[in-house]
């Protein structure tokens, strides 16, 4: 329903009876005050948060790092009308390595996003073999390989640099844990604290663990 600026309407309660304004209609309202908005809690997916981190590391002129398109082949695609086509079957080419790569300062830089809703620790099988490997090739030629893992319902960030990875994968595939304790992200990671701009610093945990390799 729409109403003409300025005119006047009778509005009644769910009982009939007529509503009194105790002020005039045409009055104009108090502006509400916002709400401040808690920077820990905006309802975004870990892969939004680095994205958006990434948006402001490029404007910026800080580095220049960007999500890895998936290799996709399309094989079936249905056209309902001549400005609209649906995919409806598609295969992954190869096996995907990890999210994201780039250069900064110059540095290769390589690493998975990972989130989990434990509150105790990163179970290994949201990580694959194939990304492990790539990881350890990138280390191998002295690039900077690592993973950042949100712990969801904590809402605590860690920059896990491969070597963390690597040891935890290798204790695994000898027959040890197949996660990796929070007590380790505490002792042996590099925690972030989520902020504005950029939202997930991730260079800052790169730029300690370059001093301590040194």
């Amino acid at each position: 329903m729409n109403f003409q600026k300025g005119v006047l309407f009778v509005i009644h309660y769910p009982n009939g009876k007529l509503y009194q304004p105790s002020e005039p209609l045409s009055k104009p309202a108090k502006p509400v005050k916002k709400k401040e908005l808690s920077f820990s809690n905006r309802g975004k997916t870990l892969e939004d948060e680095i994205n958006e981190t990434n948006t402001y590391y490029l404007n910026q002129q800080i580095a220049i790092i960007h999500k890895k398109p998936v290799p996709v082949q399309i094989v079936k695609v249905e056209y309902p009308s001549r400005s609209a086509a649906v995919i409806r079957e598609a295969y992954f080419r190869t096996p995907s390595t990890t999210d994201y790569n780039g250069v900064w300062n110059g540095y290769y830089i390589d690493f998975e996003a990972k989130e989990t809703e434990s509150k105790t620790s990163f179970p290994l099988k949201n990580v694959h073999q194939h990304q492990v490997l790539h990881m350890k090739d990138v280390t191998n030629q002295k690039g900077i390989a690592f993973t950042i893992v949100k712990f969801s319902t904590l809402d605590r960030y860690f920059v896990v640099p491969f070597s963390v990875l690597h040891d935890a994968w290798r204790q695994m595939e000898k027959g040890g844990r197949k996660s990796i304790p929070l007590s380790i992200f505490e002792t042996q990671t590099i925690e972030i604290r989520p902020g504005y701009n950029p939202r997930i610093d991730y260079l800052s945990a790169i730029k300690k663990l370059i001093t301590n390799e040194e």
